[in-house]
């Protein structure tokens, strides 16, 4: 087992991302490492958004791994893998759950974990990944003004011991992780493809030219979402190039 060979925790730190890059630049870390908290004071979300978790309710950790095998062209792979681990483990306890590209988690229309991946490379090779994860577990209110989020316990009406959720959640990425660094890409994008939010389904999206209705019809290796329009046009859009209508 890789992901979560060695588990550190603090009560609480500003950012499990930013704790592991500021430890990396003077330290070495296992392959693996997980470091969650309780709470995060500066917790980072995709394009310096903030996460917002209540203390000791919710899953706050980042990961550590060397990707080396994965050419940074490549490197949506390793978002794809962790996204289908979380995925993984949320269906451990309810039915279905989805990836909303590039890789929130949402059940239904609800988004219930967030991930942020870090990536440093040098020298055309990935020297190391940090992939930060936020995953509503027991929450049960949200404050800070999100459009829709829900944990596990808004779903199921249980409440959920976390760290035991932590181990389950390091096994079923460490599965994945494993499928990534043995080459099976192929597969891991299947899944993901299989797993996508709005795939195929006539939608309502905005652009840097407005709304329009339109279908996800593929994701490029690169990341890259394609979209048709009911007009006909396809577009191929870049991270916080399109917005989804929810």
């Amino acid at each position: 087992m890789i992901i979560g060979s060695k588990i550190l925790f603090f009560k609480n730190l500003p950012s499990t991302n930013t704790y592991a890059a500021n430890f990396l630049k003077k330290n070495n870390l296992r392959e693996g490492t997980v470091i969650h908290t309780n709470y995060q004071s500066a917790g980072k979300g995709q394009m310096g958004n903030k996460w917002e978790s209540e203390d000791g309710k919710n899953l706050l950790m980042s990961i550590v791994v060397f990707p080396f095998m994965i050419d940074p062209t490549d490197q949506f792979q390793i978002s794809m893998t962790i996204s289908l681990g979380i995925c993984d483990f949320l269906q451990r306890h309810i039915p279905v759950c989805s990836i909303k590209w590039p890789n929130d988690i949402y059940v239904n229309n609800d988004k219930i974990a967030g991930i942020l991946i870090e990536n440093s490379i040098m020298d055309n090779r990935i020297e190391n990944t940090i992939a930060g994860i936020g995953l509503n577990i027991n929450q049960e209110k949200f404050i800070e003004g999100a459009p829709n989020p829900v944990s596990l316990k808004m779903i199921t009406g249980k409440d959920f011991d976390l760290e035991m959720s932590i181990n389950d959640l390091s096994i079923d990425i460490d599965k994945r992780y494993q499928q990534l660094i043995t080459g099976s890409h192929h597969k891991i994008k299947e899944e993901y493809i299989n797993k996508l939010y709005r795939f195929n389904e006539w939608s309502q999206y905005r652009d840097q030219n407005g709304l329009f209705s339109g279908r996800i019809i593929a994701v490029a290796d690169s990341g890259r979402l394609s979209i048709e329009s009911d007009s006909g046009r396809f577009c191929e859009y870049g991270f916080k190039e399109v917005d989804f209508i929810l």
